[in-house]
């Protein structure tokens, strides 16, 4: 790889500092272990770290690339300057031969399949509970960086081998919101889409109208009510039905079985109005006040850690974000140190199958 290429690459259209760039030849591929539309995330080693490599599909027509591109460029800006306990950790990217994003693995799979696996079961109270705060707590950290996330969803959303912690995941879809800018309508998963993402008359893909980062309270808020029911919200609506009676039709999921200080959390970040919607500071001081309510801060059920505000802006140097989903048979149990003991066979180099 031209590392001077990379360079001016990188300075010029994503101002990345060059201590992100990753050497190709430095990274071994391991595993398939996630495939959205527009990219692959295989298990994989960079400099003897266990990481997660997201290798993105550069499109086949011009219009196609230079969108793709486009994409990367703003995940990647986004990831190299945002960092946070709740965020995947960034370990770096390349553009050449393929685009690729490289971040912390976590082994805990993604929180749609946490769900599935514990029906018909419901999550412990405290432990939902304990999981949006997780969430909101991210969501704070991007929307302080001006940065909406615009996908937030169970898949989008990693645990950690042990199951006690949520880490936000996968970028594709994030962008720096502009108070003036039209921004791209229709964008995100349509169940869990805020409903000012579409219009009284039909919107084309991709045509561009006014929305804020209160797009992403509304997310939180189908999630935050599937957590607590584990169940699909919506249900027997097909995505698009879904879509459809939030938006022109004001239907929401019931929120009469919640807990008095839960159903106002939900009901208040999915109002129509999306001015009318708590940002996710105020949320976080609302779900620590229930905590409060079902189980005191030294109550041992409870770890202190939930209690605790750990959201202060950190500095570039410890980066943090991005995708990755394991969401492979094996139990989510496995170790970093299990990884170690796998044959080497199993990993081939980067530069071997890019180059």
């Amino acid at each position: 790889m031209d590392m001077g290429s990379a360079n001016g690459f990188y300075s010029n259209e994503f101002n990345l500092d060059t201590k992100w760039l990753i050497d190709p030849k430095q990274l071994f591929v391991g595993p398939k272990i996630g495939e959205g539309a527009h990219a692959k995330v295989y298990e994989g080693k960079y400099k003897n770290q266990n990481v997660a490599i997201k290798v993105v599909h550069r499109g086949e027509t011009p219009e196609e690339i230079a969108k793709r591109e486009g994409r990367f460029a703003r995940e990647v800006a986004m990831l190299s300057r945002v960092q946070h306990k709740n965020l995947v950790k960034f370990i770096g990217a390349c553009k050449e031969p393929v685009m690729v994003i490289v971040t912390e693995l976590l082994l805990g799979g993604t929180l749609r399949k946490y769900l599935i696996n514990m029906r018909p079961g419901r999550v412990e109270m405290h432990v939902a509970v304990g999981f949006a705060l997780d969430i909101a707590r991210a969501m704070e950290c991007l929307h302080a960086h001006g940065i909406i996330h615009r996908d937030l969803k169970p898949e989008n959303l990693i645990l950690t081998a042990d199951h006690k912690t949520v880490k936000l995941a996968d970028f594709g879809l994030a962008r720096e919101e502009s108070l003036t800018e039209m921004m791209t309508a229709e964008t995100g998963t349509y169940r869990w889409m805020a409903p000012e993402l579409y219009s009284t008359v039909t919107l084309r893909h991709g045509e561009k109208k006014h929305y804020n980062h209160k797009v992403d309270a509304y997310s939180f808020a189908i999630v935050l009510w599937e957590l607590i029911h584990n169940k699909l919200p919506f249900e027997g609506m097909s995505n698009l039905q879904a879509a459809y009676a939030a938006a022109f039709k004001n239907v929401r999921p019931s929120a009469e079985n919640l807990p008095e200080d839960l159903a106002m959390i939900v009901t208040s970040c999915w109002q129509e109005d999306p001015n009318a919607r708590p940002n996710f500071s105020q949320i976080i001081q609302m779900l620590l006040h229930h905590l409060t309510t079902i189980s005191p801060p030294t109550h041992p059920v409870i770890p202190a850690r939930v209690f605790s505000s750990e959201n202060s802006v950190l500095p570039p140097e410890s980066p943090g974000t991005s995708s990755l989903m394991p969401v492979r048979g094996d139990s989510a149990e496995t170790t970093n140190t299990e990884m170690e003991d796998r044959p080497r066979g199993l990993l081939f180099c980067f530069k071997q199958c890019y180059y």
